[in-house]
């Protein structure tokens, strides 16, 4: 039986509130006042998004669950059924990456049927429903005995860090996908019988347990199961998660800003702490307020909104400027090389932006909603489905995709995100119906009792044309308001807020017309609304001119000062290393007056748009000035940087030449080839030979070496010279950042250089010594050696590793 919920105001801002939460909700249906087309009513039929659809079908979904047969993660459910035997292997939330890779394999079946895909969902729910406990409880760490961090001393005693309620959340999400998607109730009847005993177990009532997750998620996943199942219980579940956060009374202890958990949502203002969990945050309350008509919580959710919009949101629209603990920084710190805007903060700032739209329908959410989807989020998997970024910078050295990673949370977000992005594209409210996202596509939508089809043809965002379709179901004429979304960046703004802005912000001159012929129409909200009676095959034609953009950020974003980001239509440029002709990308000053050329590339990273201009560029002279020359620049989409050779990429590129890293003079060392015995996956061998003057030992802001993660043993780095040469001195600049990391200067280090084919240790001069102190140069003189190749062997210090931010040669 189904039970509708209710809009009866609960006023949440005492503790009282959250006790009343022990009674059962049942009024009249409420929910958001806009819906959107449910994906399986859309077909995206070409364009830019069915080759990334179809390798996401094809590959990645069989790729991670592979990995995830491969690392134990499906193991340790049949461990924990007792059809195998052995321990617990892997990280306590492994089993949420399970279920995120059901949701997305749920969501490909239900639009490309698959025998074998469906027979293997079988046989893995079966281990699934297997594993799980008499009661409902399901958390293989605890069932197979794991220990530590993990578990805690019984159930749900370490909610700050055990990922128990995260890991269901997600089981939820996966369940009713499945549902929807095969009609089959084993995962569905899985996740309700979880679900009954959290909502027994949590909650204001005697008895029961009053505590929210760590990492939050299961409010969104609870929000699901109730629109699936109906039973009120589950919504009040999440409304106690929501509302309990931030709040002392009943609980140990608070987890704090990390975790959202500072104060109640209803005061909360800024975003902090980890911006995956925040984002999830916000959506789930966003579902909670949509559901219960509760204002406090939307007017929390705005306030938020508006603190990310308007402070913290990097171009890309990706979250989260620290690595330390992934996590949003203060108002405007944006630094771009140590930016870490992981692939989940994209998707869940994505799934943010959406629900506030379906609140107030406003397209400026749909606008950065976009900006995640083809740059911060897509820039997160490879072409081909199988390479996955986990954070994503705005400059680097060169980094590459890596093919899973210990915390696999990015590869199977992006399994399940990229083919619910049908649902993203349409909504409905009454008589209104809004295009949001221009894709290829067709899509049902409710129109009142009727329903209504809309064919949409465009090859955006290479091409400026959409063209939609409209085609009552009945044939006969249908009189609605058709809200076709005139993207922000067509009106001449980048972002629904002053942190970044066009120099030219004039709008492009967009159009809109009706068979052929303008047709009159209102702009609202950020839509053309055309209301009118629409017959079988009328067209819609929208013009969107895409101008090449130049961005720069609010002053206040202390990286960006002196710099500017290329941009055209929703696209995000970057300039990647192996397209310039120096090979480099930092020397390069993009003037104001630059001409930006714009050619299509069918053959190029699965077809692009490249932009070329006449610029100019840094050069470091002989005597350590610097001198500017003309240059040429290549622009590729941010999206599709690293699917080549290694080498600099940067989206913020000098616009003041004072801020341009000078291309290096000729030296030794900058002539040569670095190499190491290991490097870390987001440092690089370049760092050492680029000239870039660190400003202290700890320096991060510069590109660096380091060994890390190896500690304690021994290292070298070397540099192969571009011909034999007299080498007779050597300078080195360590990295340390004791006190915040685990690099620090090495135990001892020594130079030796090639002869013929053995290594022979150089002979220093009278009072030279291998130094190691910080903030400094450490320099040796040598008897002079003529060699091809020298290497610094370094033994580091036990339980540290170490690095270097520049090494000379003379």
């Amino acid at each position: 039986m189904r039970v509708s919920l209710g809009a009866t105001p609960w006023l949440l801002c005492t503790w009282a509130a959250v006790q009343a939460l022990a009674a059962p909700v049942v009024a009249a249906a409420v929910d958001y006042p806009i819906r959107p087309a449910p994906f399986q009513d859309v077909t995206i039929n070409g364009g830019f998004w069915l080759p990334r659809l179809e390798a996401n079908r094809r590959t990645t979904v069989r790729y991670d669950f592979q990995k995830c047969e491969d690392t134990g993660r499906i193991a340790n459910f049949a461990k924990a059924a007792g059809l195998e035997t052995g321990k617990f292997q892997g990280i306590c939330y492994d089993d949420s990456d399970v279920f995120k890779v059901i949701e997305g394999a749920s969501y490909t079946l239900a639009v490309s049927p698959d025998p074998q895909l469906d027979a293997y969902l079988d046989g893995l729910i079966a281990k699934i429903a297997a594993a799980q406990e008499p009661d409902g409880y399901l958390y293989t760490a605890r069932t197979l005995g794991a220990t530590g961090f993990m578990t805690g001393r019984e159930r749900w005693s370490n909610l700050r860090v055990s990922h128990e309620l995260y890991n269901v959340g997600h089981l939820y999400e996966a369940a009713v996908a499945h549902w929807q998607a095969t009609g089959k109730r084993t995962l569905l009847d899985v996740a309700i019988k979880s679900a009954d005993l959290v909502a027994r177990t949590f909650g204001p009532g005697e008895g029961q347990r009053v505590d929210v997750p760590g990492h939050e998620e299961i409010e969104i996943g609870l929000v699901k199961l109730y629109r699936a199942t109906g039973e009120p219980r589950y919504l009040s579940t999440a409304r106690f998660f929501v509302d309990a956060r931030g709040r002392k009374q009943g609980r140990r202890g608070l987890y704090g800003p990390y975790a959202q958990d500072h104060e109640p949502i209803t005061d909360q203002a800024l975003a902090v702490g980890h911006a995956v969990r925040a984002g999830y945050f916000y959506a789930g309350v966003a579902d909670v307020a949509a559901l219960t008509g509760e204002a406090a919580y939307i007017r929390a959710i705005d306030r938020l909104w508006e603190d990310i919009v308007a402070r913290k949101l990097y171009l890309t629209g990706g979250l989260g400027a620290r690595a330390e603990g992934e996590a949003f920084g203060e108002a405007y710190e944006l630094p771009n090389a140590t930016a870490y805007n992981e692939t989940c903060a994209a998707i869940a700032n994505a799934l943010f932006q959406q629900r506030l739209f379906l609140l107030h329908g406003d397209a400026k959410y749909i606008d950065v909603l976009e900006r995640v989807l083809y740059n911060g989020f897509l820039a997160g998997v490879s072409l081909s489905g199988d390479r996955f970024f986990y954070p994503n910078p705005l400059a680097s050295a060169g980094d590459a995709r890596k093919e899973w990673f210990t915390t696999s949370c990015c590869p199977v977000n992006v399994v399940r995100f990229l083919p619910s992005l049908a649902g993203f594209a349409y909504a409905s409210r009454d008589d209104h119906l809004f295009v949001n996202l221009f894709l290829d596509s067709r899509a049902r939508l409710p129109l009142g009792d009727r329903t209504v089809e809309l064919v949409q043809r465009t090859e955006y965002p290479w091409s400026e044309r959409v063209c939609i379709e409209i085609l009552p179901t009945d044939g006969a004429d249908a009189s609605f308001a058709l809200h076709v979304r005139i993207p922000g960046w067509a009106q001449g703004h980048p972002v629904p807020s002053n942190l970044y802005r066009y120099l030219d912000d004039t709008p492009v001159g967009w159009s809109l017309a009706v068979n052929g012929q303008a047709v009159e129409h209102r702009l609202e909200q950020g839509f053309a609304v055309v209301q009118r009676a629409w017959r079988q095959g009328d067209r819609v034609e929208l013009e969107l001119p895409m101008p090449v953009r130049r961005v720069v950020a609010h002053e206040r974003v202390a990286d960006d000062q002196g710099r500017l980001a290329v941009e055209r239509g929703p696209v995000v440029y970057c300039a990647e290393a192996v397209d310039q002709p120096d090979r480099k990308v930092a020397h390069v000053v993009v003037p104001d007056d630059a001409e930006f050329s714009i050619e299509h590339r069918p053959d190029l990273l699965g077809g692009v748009d490249v932009l070329s201009a006449a610029v100019r560029a840094a050069h470091r002279a002989a005597d350590g000035t610097t001198e500017i020359r003309p240059a040429v620049l290549t622009a590729i989409p941010y999206y599709a940087w690293a699917h080549r050779e290694r080498g600099e990429m940067a989206v913020w590129l000098a616009r003041d030449p004072g801020v341009a890293r000078p291309l290096p003079a000729a030296t030794l060392a900058s002539r040569a080839a670095a190499s190491a015995s290991h490097t870390w996956q987001r440092d690089t061998t370049a760092a050492l030979n680029d000239q870039v003057e660190p400003s202290k030992s700890a320096d991060d802001q510069i590109a660096r070496f380091t060994w890390w993660d190896h500690r304690g043993s021994q290292e070298w780095v070397q540099y192969d010279l571009a011909a034999t040469s007299a080498v007779a001195r050597a300078a080195v600049y360590w990295f340390d950042d004791t006190g915040t990391g685990h690099c620090k200067v090495p135990a001892s280090w020594r130079l030796v250089y090639r002869d013929g084919d053995a290594w022979r240790p150089v002979e220093l001069q009278a009072g030279s010594a291998y130094a190691t102190a910080v903030d400094r140069y450490n320099e040796i003189q040598f008897a002079p050696v003529e060699t091809n190749a020298v290497r610094l062997e370094v033994q580091l210090q036990d339980g540290m590793s170490a690095g270097i931010l520049e090494w000379r040669l003379e």
